[in-house]
């Protein structure tokens, strides 16, 4: 394609982490960004996943810990659940939260922003609401939706996702959850802790990629709240909003007041021109290789529309992978060999590298497991949180992977990473995969400030305007 047909330099479709990261990242480096955007900016996370979870399960803690009386020499006089309140609260986060990725600090970087749904309308140009952006490099960062199962007679009831769930009326008098994954489970506590009688409902194993010992203590620790943990999966639903009852493959009924479906993701992507692109697919996303190119190599696909791990800090780390490898030419591939999660129940799940069963799988006899329990810990003691336990998984005297279970796990990750790595340094610290929320990610943001006028300098820029002038003559 002529240079003079190209309106830009990349084009960016979608503004989650992922893009907000990549177009930004290109826009910072003097790249003309264009960048797409159909719905509100800061995609899933901001706005009806990570942020408002985390304020409603902060919320949740307040009333666990008012019910519990006496501690410490303090007495509370119980918890008054006041659910607009609560509300307000996750509301309040996530509008606090928003500056961060509003559209006009993108456009301050460099971005220019179109509102619209995007269509590939060929391999290097992009329709939106009347435009059509040309670029010799595009970027999916298309997202994700609630993967719902094929239950009969569920479409027809008015049942929950991260979609809807934070926006409820009033509080769930009998929330039944499906799904023993991260979300399910976080949520089943949250609202249990909030005065909810709460089901759970999962065929194979809460969090399943998670360590077994781990996984066991949080859900010991959801049953004392008083989550009702069931086996099976529901194959019929029927009843009206208030009154729902689900049937079970065992013939067991299971009633309550609402249903949150949290069994999963699926990637965006239908509709958009990439199968007649020719674009190949995995099984459940498109297909990319490790610099995160899709089978048209000069389009990249990040975050969850692609096959492969769903997380906000994942999606953040690939979009700046990719604004190197289209700013600077420098082939970043993913490396998942430190890869962070952390699940926020109480205690908190956190999971670093192999778990034990995989390192087991991989090396065989030559793993060693060294364990430290969180009851051994001064801190941990003297604020009560005594339940939980740290394992390394040694390969010899190497760390491949750690488990966390405990409060406070997730902000545990950070060094363990880094130990896995055998990185070390500031710079190697701003570039590492932390989990998102944690304070950890302070110590990170120092990290990079310390190296961001180097990165961003004035001969780095024209290296990234040199690349993309031959790009938009060569394509």
């Amino acid at each position: 394609m002529p240079s003079q047909t190209y309106t830009h330099d990349v084009i960016v479709i979608g503004a989650g982490a992922a893009g907000l990261t990549a177009a930004g990242g290109c826009g910072l480096f003097g790249l003309k960004v264009a960048l797409v955007e159909r719905g509100a900016f800061g995609g899933e996370c901001l706005n009806n996943g990570c942020v408002p979870s985390k304020a409603l399960i902060a919320a949740a803690r307040r009333a666990y810990e008012a019910r519990r009386g006496a501690r410490f020499g303090v007495s509370v006089n119980g918890a008054r659940i006041d659910w607009d309140g609560v509300r307000v609260h996750v509301e309040t986060s996530i509008a606090t939260i928003a500056p961060h990725d509003d559209p006009a600090r993108f456009e301050a970087m460099g971005c220019e922003i179109f509102r619209g749904t995007a269509r590939l309308t060929g391999p290097r140009t992009v329709a939106v609401a009347g435009h059509t952006l040309a670029a010799p490099r595009i970027v999916l960062a298309l997202g994700s939706e609630p993967a719902v199962p094929p239950i009969e007679g569920l479409a027809s009831l008015p049942f929950l996702t991260n979609e809807n769930l934070f926006q409820l009326s009033r509080l769930p008098s009998r929330l039944i959850v499906l799904g023993g994954g991260a979300v399910g489970m976080e949520m089943a506590q949250a609202f249990c802790r909030l005065g909810s009688q709460v089901t759970l409902i999962e065929r194979g194993e809460i969090l399943s990629r998670d360590d077994r010992e781990s996984a066991a203590l949080a859900k010991a620790a959801m049953e004392a709240d008083g989550v009702r943990f069931v086996s099976g999966t529901a194959v019929r639903a029927m009843g009206t909003d208030g009154a729902i009852a689900l049937t079970l493959d065992d013939g067991a009924v299971i009633e309550g007041s609402h249903v949150l479906v949290a069994t999963g993701r699926k990637a965006r992507g239908a509709g958009m021109g990439l199968a007649e692109l020719g674009m190949k697919f995995g099984s459940n996303g498109i297909a990319v290789d490790a610099r995160r190119r899709t089978s048209l190599k000069h389009i990249y696909a990040i975050g969850d529309c692609r096959d492969g791990p769903r997380l906000t800090h994942v999606a953040g780390y690939e979009g700046s992978n990719v604004a190197l490898d289209i700013s600077l030419g420098v082939p970043t591939k993913v490396d998942w060999a430190a890869l962070p999660w952390c699940t926020y129940t109480a205690p908190e799940v956190g999971q670093v590298g192999l778990t034990e069963a995989q390192a087991r799988k991989k090396f065989g006899d030559k793993v060693r497991i060294v364990r430290e329990d969180f009851s051994h810990n001064d801190r941990a003691v003297t604020e009560g949180a005594m339940d939980g336990q740290l394992k390394l998984v040694m390969k010899g005297r190497k760390l491949v992977g750690a488990s966390v279970c405990g409060e406070g796990a997730g902000d545990m990750l950070l060094p363990l990473a880094q130990t896995i790595t055998g990185k070390a340094g500031t710079f190697a610290l701003g570039s590492a995969i932390i989990a998102y929320p944690t304070r950890g990610e302070i110590t990170k943001a120092g990290a990079f400030a310390a190296w961001e006028p180097l990165v961003f300098s004035a001969p780095v820029k024209r290296i990234a305007r040199a690349l993309a002038a031959l790009r938009r003559r060569f394509g």
